[in-house]
């Protein structure tokens, strides 16, 4: 498959690019034999390509996991075993072509040239077409028929009276043999496809999600803006094949790198350290991992040894290496180094093996040792802790594939646990990962409460670990459980101020209760709680948050993204909240959204989405996620999910369907209610440069462009729904709505300004995230053109800041509805492919009344010759 993709791949790059590298994973289960080499940096959480079960039984179709913006990279190519057996090849093409259409997915950002919501739309030839790219690709549209086995195209595709297009079960059959060259990402299984669209080929009428998502820019077009394309020539010879490593996932090694300089004696950072450490050695880290300790401060020293963690005594014995006291400087290439020599000294490589690296101070002489560690094979987890903590050594964790995340000073925020509980294995098991349901955090004073609640539902459950905290006296502890039976067996550690209790098997379900109570003013309380997968068939529900870019500068906006799952399957209607800290502590707390609006590019696809704009500082930002599900969550089943391989559902050859077998699905997308729960998740830190230190005085953010508009048509008039913008990007209410018409796409995409604008000032506009309705009726549409009209809004705030142009809707007016082509052709248009039966309402008018005009002069010039017989004619008038 591999090696097909790669050739396939260059000639539809022009001469650019191919696989020269692939890195296969192989399961840890697997039997060992000599080829199997030990992974690098190479993870399955950080994969490319995984290979995995369908998110439904039966559902085998490849896709690719992207829910950012265009020429963003995507998270993941989803290919399942049924199709990687070659077992699917009719219904998707050879697995090679798919393996380009899904890459270019990936890798480019670009969106599929078919659209299974809306797979036929009107041209302006006023026909009905497919949506496809090119328009050149040919076949036939038909109503395909599957009953008891046998399958048979019983007719022609007809028209729905309220969409003006075909009705729902009609499918667009390709021609088995053409001569059209594209494109890859409309049909990559066509014999003669072997290249994207471009500028001259690409078709921007079709609603096609490349036209929404890119602004109506081809494939190609996109593809020739990236990175790799602009760093790359053309090659004169043919690439050399790919070369394959085989790796094999083994047993984790970790090595613990612990700043204890002077400086962590300040702001409880030495004790925060232990505390979180311990919650990471007690909890997080998985069962036969390999874990040792290391301190440094100008210089550096083992501590412990690598020890196989099997029990939970392995566990209490790393406590005891961790420091007490806190002096000298900071020498991180020395604590990097003794990690190393640690790891050797267990009789390991350092290929794969993890170093997860803490420390507050700044190091001048750490940018001799960044070269060292990317070659080394190691992965480099990076815990920053407060605002001078060296930000060179994001460097080493980014170019290994190590988590990089940053912990304030303050202590409520609870981002030093928060960061260690967010490094479990990137190869474990789903079902073995410790998942956190909470992390909170209060400063009180004497005698006040921390009260609260935290869910466990029946998808997790296993090895609970509940973990209290505090900054100077033990607090009065109350932990109830569903049934309200108080929990009094915590073990309390007075040395590190912590208390814990594990709950070893199953947990009960429902909703637990605490309540903690200060005993001093100025404490810092928190409560943190894990637990793990109650089954090992049934995935738990699991929450990823994550920024669309780790750097950023001022004022540019970021996108935040919460991502909620089951296996494979999205929630949807859960409450998700993201918690943003600056490197001085301070917190922006945004609601996150999955209304396919705004920063949100799918509606109801499980990811949650919001623009981040009000950056406090530069520096370091952390980010954590809070998602509580209740009545309102649902588990969907989606009927097409987004961005799957495009289904072949059969080829005409010589005018007759060879179809292909259905491939299952549900009628309708499917929503299964799911029992409450709570989820917390910690992103990877960012970094943003240039924010000036007073606050700008100037309105910097336009409102976010319209994405989801919608319209329908009903006796001439036109109704139109979207989600309405905010003053910046999708805060706050705009100014007002500026909506034009035009008959042609292009000139409303490329000429806005220019077309036929229409009367809102009825139309007042609602907060952000508001659903605007507007109903008008067009005017000075020409007759030609009557049966059609595209549509688009821009939106102004206060400052006269103007968004985006909205995605353009096309709306029909007036419809042939006798008129039902069933064959595409290329290049279609009213003079080279006249109807060929039917007549439109217009001209039967004009027939009617011409016949009435023909009739009525007959009559009048019979009674003027009967007349003229009985009389002389007069001679001025001639009758």
């Amino acid at each position: 498959m591999v090696i097909d993709a790669s050739t396939y791949l260059f000639e539809a790059t022009e001469n650019r690019f191919f696989f020269k590298n692939v890195s296969i994973l192989i399961p840890e289960n697997w039997k060992n034999i000599n080829q199997y080499k030990r992974p690098k940096h190479e993870s399955y959480k950080h994969a490319d390509v995984r290979v995995a079960p369908p998110a439904l039984p039966g559902r085998y179709e490849p896709y690719t996991k992207q829910f950012t913006a265009c020429e963003e990279k995507g998270e993941y190519i989803h290919l399942t075993p049924d199709f990687v057996l070659g077992n699917k090849q009719n219904e998707f093409g050879p697995s090679g072509r798919l393996l380009v259409h899904e890459w270019a997915h990936l890798r480019w950002g670009v969106f599929d040239e078919y659209n299974d919501d809306e797979p036929f739309y009107r041209a302006k030839s006023r026909k009905i077409e497919a949506t496809r790219c090119s328009t050149g690709i040919t076949g036939l549209n038909r109503v395909y028929v599957c009953e008891g086995g046998s399958c048979v195209s019983d007719r022609e595709c007809r028209i729905d009276s309220k969409t003006n297009l075909y009705q729902k079960n009609c499918q667009f059959f390709p021609d088995k043999y053409q001569t059209e060259k594209t494109s890859i990402m409309f049909m990559q299984g066509i014999d003669s496809v072997t290249k994207f669209c471009n500028e001259k080929n690409h078709n921007r009428e079709a609603p096609s999600l490349q036209n929404k998502m890119c602004n109506y820019r081809s494939t190609w077009e996109v593809i020739s803006n990236s990175e790799d394309f602009k760093n790359t020539t053309a090659m004169s010879a043919p690439p050399p094949p790919p070369v394959f490593s085989l790796l094999k996932i083994s047993e984790r090694i970790v090595c613990l790198v612990l700043d204890k300089s002077g400086s962590m004696a300040t702001s409880n950072r030495l004790n925060r350290m232990n505390q979180a450490a311990q919650h990471f050695l007690l909890q997080t880290v998985e069962n036969g991992s390999w874990v040792g300790m290391v301190h440094f401060d100008s210089s550096a020293s083992i501590r412990s040894n690598l020890i196989q963690i099997i029990s939970s005594n392995e566990r209490r014995k790393l406590l005891e290496s961790l420091p007490t006291v806190a002096s000298g400087g900071t020498s991180i290439c020395s604590g990097i180094e003794s990690g190393f020599q640690a790891i050797r000294n267990a009789g390991f490589q350092l290929d794969g093996s993890e170093i997860v690296l803490l420390t507050d101070g700044e190091d001048n002489t750490v940018k001799s040792c960044i070269e060292t560690v990317k070659q080394s094979g190691a992965i480099i987890h990076f815990i920053a802790l407060g605002p001078n903590a060296a930000l060179e050594v994001k460097e080493m964790s980014t170019a290994t594939g190590g988590k990089y995340v940053y912990a304030s000073d303050e202590g409520q925020n609870n981002g030093l646990i928060d960061a260690f509980a967010a490094l479990a294995s990137g190869n474990i098991d789903g079902s073995q990962q410790s998942i956190q349901l909470e992390s909170k955090g209060l400063k009180l004073n004497s005698n006040d409460w921390m009260n609260g609640t935290v869910i466990i539902d029946s998808t997790v459950g296993k090895d609970t670990f509940f973990l209290i905290t505090w900054s100077q006296q033990l607090p009065s502890i109350y932990l109830f459980d569903p049934n309200g039976m108080s929990m009094e067996n915590f073990t309390v550690d007075s040395t590190s101020k912590m208390a814990y209790l594990n709950i070893p098997g199953a947990t009960k379900v429902g909703v637990w209760t605490y309540n903690i109570q200060a005993k001093t003013s100025s404490e810092t309380l928190t409560i943190t709680v894990n637990s793990r997968a109650a089954n090992s068939f049934v995935p738990p529900i699991t929450v990823n948050a994550k920024v669309n870019k780790d750097t950023n500068s001022y004022p540019s906006p970021l996108i935040v993204y919460a991502e909620i799952l089951q296996g494979y399957l999205p929630i949807l209607g859960a409450n998700v909240t993201a918690f943003i800290e600056s490197k001085f502590g301070e917190t922006e707390v945004l609601e996150l959204l999955d209304n396919g609006a705004g920063a949100d590019s799918f509606k109801n696809d499980g990811v949650y989405s919001r623009y981040f704009t009000t950056y406090k500082e530069n520096g370091a930002y952390n980010l954590k996620v809070r998602a509580h599900g209740g009545e309102n969550a649902v588990r969907r089943s989606l009927r097409h999910p987004l961005n799957t391989a495009a289904f072949i559902p059969g080829w005409v050859v010589d005018g007759n369907i060879e179809g292909n077998p259905p491939r299952p699905e549900n009628d309708e997308d499917t929503q299964t209610n799911v029992e409450s729960f709570t989820r917390t998740a910690t992103g990877d830190a960012f970094v943003v440069s240039n924010v000036p230190q007073s606050p700008s005085l100037l309105d910097l953010f336009p409102p976010s462009q319209i994405t989801d508009l919608e319209a329908t048509s009903h006796e001439n008039e036109i109704n139109l729904t979207w989600t309405a913008p905010g003053d910046d990007f999708d805060v706050g209410k705009v100014q007002q709505y500026i909506i034009r018409i035009s008959e042609s796409i292009l000139d409303l995409r490329d000429n806005f300004d220019d077309a036929l604008q229409v009367n809102t000032t009825a139309l007042l506009p609602k907060e952000a995230n508001s659903k605007e309705t507007f109903t008008f009726k067009p005017g000075n549409i020409s007759e030609e053109n009557e049966t059609h009209i595209f549509i688009a809004i821009q939106s102004v705030d206060k400052s006269n800041l103007t968004s985006k142009v909205s995605n353009i809707v096309q709306v029909a007016l007036f419809v042939q509805e006798d008129y039902t082509p069933d064959e595409i052709h290329p290049d279609p248009s009213p003079d080279k492919n006249p109807p060929k039966s039917g007549l439109s309402i217009s001209t039967l008018v004009l027939l009617v009344v011409g016949s009435v005009v023909i009739v009525s002069l007959i009559l009048s010039i019979t009674i003027c010759i009967l007349n003229k017989r009985r009389k002389p004619s007069r001679p001025r008038t001639g009758f």
